[in-house]
């Protein structure tokens, strides 16, 4: 029932996911004295055979992924602190009086609400009724339209991926986007590919809608036979569908359209009709994957308005199943959490909805979170760390042996267009027309829906707000926008192990330096090389830096191919390209910062170890997670980033310095001849 507002950001990970934290008290203030955990490491493996696990080993050896997550480690030890606190504020805002309409009140309120399954459960599927009857009363395909086009000022849309945000060639102006949708499972080849885990997640699949269909009210007969028709109808919608990799190359999937002329490629669908019921006033759509609403257009004949209606209903139940009762959320977990992920146990229902709160008010209780946990100083700090990498960066640009001056300069002054946002807006979101109330959890949803979309569709026709932020404070995360040409560093991350006061720089170089670096880098990975200093996707590169480009990211792609793990389940180099782009020039980047404080250019060790030696432990020890076997299934098919293994081992083994640190010979397994490394920037 959430209507998202979908950006294209480069972020850091996929998760909102760091090490033990071993502190000292000092006047009452909890201080950090270690930076670094010895004992984590393996030193019976040569750093040159596999760096991951000489700096990671005994931990991975020793630590045991929790029940309710699909990994442990940095990432996700960070998140559960930070949602820890976060709870801790909620708690106390739930239980004093607030003035009605107060941030206090609504971000209580609604952790309160949610927190009530007393009422939750007296509710079951309630709330949800009036919908179900609304699709109830569909007759044919143009109710079908008119019904997902209506439902999405209420957060109940279907089958239209879409958001208002900037039009990639003309980045200051804000646009319709269009894209893809209308599947469930986690993307086309698990409708098609035919291997024993995937086949065991459809027939999952089947048994997760057919319970949801009898606990509305069907019978378990008919509710089989839904379940069939749906998984049906959406193997033919994923037959349409682009792929993951198909989906990053920014050139294909812009295609602008006069409505009128959209309209003679999907005829059965009456766009202007549409547009006005989802309140967009416009006489132009940008439509990522027309091929997607092609097959829309056929299928919406072609299929029985019964299956048409028994999907409908899926899409609601299991959108609203969060904020259902028990049952509900069981057969989800069991669904999603158990055969996808690989989860053991659900989990802790305040978890779940003080993420629930971030997600829907997160700029309010944002507010409350940096009041208590982000200071000033911290934010002084980081712009410092930014200002010194973005230096050096111009300097690595300027000394580039394949790039000629005029692409430099282009590249330069991108660089220096970069907008910078560090742990929280200048300028908060306004919730005003948000009414939060104790009672009922399910309504407070449908009201952030409600807003969410107004807020959205009331940017069209006004410029693009460059000073909004597309993750909220607590967030454990960062990103690149390149439509905006910004780098954004929340206040979540900006904790230890990737950022703390009182460590030394090799420790935060190789931590919060890399991740600076990392999405610096995404400016200029093979996506966002493609966009200007303006945000526009426009060509600025010379041909033959073009050509030089995409030779030495070819390099980088089949190093990435060669990487292997599971059962012989390969790293999708292409798919990966601009995590690993990024990763690679954002760790070079930092350690060549590094080198110009006093401590990268001494010799003096701490805990044994040199500073060169300290700052690639410190990266390795960054990127320390454990992940289930499904879970790690899903990702290697789905997201950018590769393993964590390969984010560590693949940037080190391209680096000299490396080598120098660890006196790495030649012999070594994952020795990589200077002739070969690779890397772009």
């Amino acid at each position: 029932m959430k209507t998202k507002l979908s950006l294209s950001l480069a972020g850091l990970a996929l998760l909102a996911a760091c090490q033990n934290k071993d502190k000292g008290s000092t006047a009452g203030k909890e201080v950090r004295t270690e930076f670094f955990d010895k004992s984590g490491m393996d030193t019976t493996v040569n750093p040159g055979d596999n760096f991951f696990l000489y700096a990671n080993g005994q931990w991975m050896k020793k630590t045991q992924i929790p029940k309710t997550e699909t990994g442990w480690g940095s990432f996700y030890t960070l998140y559960n602190d930070n949602i820890k606190s976060l709870d801790e504020i909620l708690i106390n805002a739930s239980k004093e009086e607030h003035p009605k309409g107060s941030l206090e009140q609504k971000v209580g309120d609604f952790y309160a609400s949610g927190m009530d399954t007393v009422a939750i459960e007296k509710l079951s599927y309630t709330p949800l009724k009036p919908l179900l009857a609304k699709i109830d009363a569909i007759k044919d395909y143009k109710d079908v339209l008119n019904f997902v086009a209506e439902g999405y000022k209420d957060g109940n849309g279907d089958l239209f991926g879409f958001y208002v945000g900037p039009d990639d060639k003309i980045s200051t102006k804000n646009a319709v986007n269009f894209s893809q949708s209308g599947t469930t499972l986690p993307e086309r080849s698990y409708y098609f590919n035919n291997d024993a885990q995937t086949k065991k997640i459809r027939a999952e699949f089947v048994k997760y809608m057919t319970q949801l269909f009898v606990l509305t009210g069907s019978t378990k007969e008919e509710a089989a036979k839904y379940a069939d028709n749906v998984l049906k109808l959406e193997t033919s919608i994923a037959n349409s569908h682009s792929t993951p990799v198909e989906l990053r190359d920014p050139q294909k999937n812009y295609n602008k359209y006069y409505v009128g002329d959209f309209q003679k490629l999907t005829p059965d669908m009456d766009w202007k009709t549409l547009l006005g019921k989802m309140e967009l006033k416009t006489d132009t759509i940008l439509v990522g994957q027309p091929k997607y609403y092609q097959a829309l257009n056929n299928l919406l004949k072609s299929q029985p308005i019964e299956v048409w209606k028994e999907k409908l209903k899926f899409d609601a139940i299991n959108s609203a199943t969060p904020a259902l009762s028990k049952d509900f959320r069981k057969a989800r977990f069991e669904f999603f959490g158990k055969t996808i992920q690989g989860l053991k146990e659900p989990k802790e229902r305040w978890k779940a909805i003080v993420s629930s709160t971030d997600g829907n008010i997160g700029e309010l209780l944002g507010q409350l979170y940096v009041k208590e946990h982000f200071t000033p100083e911290a934010k002084k700090r980081m712009l410092e760390l930014v200002d010194n990498l973005q230096k050096v960066y111009r300097s690595r640009i300027e000394k580039l042996d394949w790039m000629s001056p005029a692409t430099k300069q282009k590249a330069v002054d991108k660089l220096q267009a970069f907008i910078k946002k560090i742990g929280y807006p200048d300028k908060w979101k306004k919730y005003d027309d948000v009414d939060i109330t104790r009672d009922n959890y399910y309504a407070n949803l449908q009201s952030a829906d409600k807003h969410a979309y107004k807020e959205m569709v009331d940017k069209l026709g006004k410029p693009v707000d460059k000073t909004e932020w597309g993750m909220t404070p607590p967030t454990v995360n960062a990103y690149y926008n390149p439509s905006i040409n910004e780098i954004v560093f929340p206040a979540g991350i900006l904790q230890f192990p990737f950022f703390d006061f009182g460590a030394d720089d090799a420790i935060n170089y190789g931590a919060i330096g890399a991740v600076i670096g990392h999405e610096m880098t995404h400016g200029f990975d093979d996506q966002g090389r493609q966009y200007d200093k303006d945000g526009n996707l426009k060509d600025w590169w010379t041909a033959g830096d073009a050509t030089k480009f995409k030779d030495k990211a070819k390099k980088v792609t089949d190093l990435y191919n060669g990487f292997t793990l599971l059962d012989n389940q390969h790293v999708n180099g292409e798919l990966t390209l601009g995590e690993n782009l990024a990763d690679i020039g954002g760790l070079a980047i930092a350690y060549e910062a590094f080198k110009l404080t006093p401590q990268g250019k001494s010799d003096k060790k701490i805990d044994g170890f040199t500073p060169d030696q300290r700052f690639f432990l410190s990266f390795a020890q960054v990127w320390r997670i454990k992940s289930r076997d499904e879970s790690m299934r899903v990702r290697l098919k789905t997201d950018p980033h590769s393993p964590e293994m390969f984010r560590v081992n693949g940037p080190v083994y391209s680096m000299e310095p490396f080598y120098k640190a660890f006196n790495i010979p030649a012999t070594a397994k994952m020795y990589v001849a200077p002739a070969n490394r690779v890397g772009v920037w």
